[in-house]
């Protein structure tokens, strides 16, 4: 049984589930955060905004590497598609870090941190944008159980890319 660490090895049933795996918590994790802005009326932060890029990437990567998976194509395109979700929720956990150190004011955030945010376009523009006042990112919009988004996001992220490094780099069957 060799335990080499390849992107060459034939790729399976774990890689499969993987990137299912990682295609729906990423879906469920942006949808999550846009129900909670036109929905919730929750307006985000510049840094919020920010932090959903790596799941929009992700949730493109990991279709791209399910339909690899299924078909049977290149180990080395599934495995590398798998990789660059990990690098990607790397980057998400790594904003994730910096936005809840800001709001927890361990360290400062970007200056220009309150000019984006959601408004409704429709209508009366001008008067709109007037009352529209995007959160400054060092104020959480609201916190569960202790933690803010950007706080639940740290966790989502690092389990993420924990799936996404362990499926790229496992065996085929997961029983091998």
């Amino acid at each position: 049984m060799s335990t080499s660490v390849s992107l060459r090895r034939p790729t399976g049933l774990r890689q499969t589930l993987g990137a299912a795996i990682l295609l729906v918590g990423s879906a469920a994790t942006v949808g999550t955060a846009l129900l909670f802005e036109h929905v919730g009326g929750y307006i985000p932060c510049a840094l919020c905004l920010q932090q959903r890029t790596p799941y929009y990437v992700s949730i493109g990567l990991a279709l791209a590497a399910l339909l690899a998976a299924r078909t049977r194509a290149s180990a080395i395109l599934t495995r590398t598609l798998l990789l660059l979700i990990a690098a990607a929720m790397l980057y998400g956990l790594y904003l994730a870090v910096f936005h809840a150190g800001v709001e927890w004011k361990i360290w400062a955030g970007p200056t220009d941190c309150a000019l984006a945010g959601g408004a409704d376009l429709t209508g009366d523009i001008l008067g709109t944008i007037d009352r529209i006042q995007p959160p400054a990112c060092d104020q959480a919009a609201g916190r569960f159980l202790g933690l803010s988004f950007a706080g639940w996001n740290v966790p989502a992220s690092a389990l993420f890319a924990f799936v996404a490094l362990r499926t790229a780099f496992g065996p085929a069957d997961r029983f091998a």
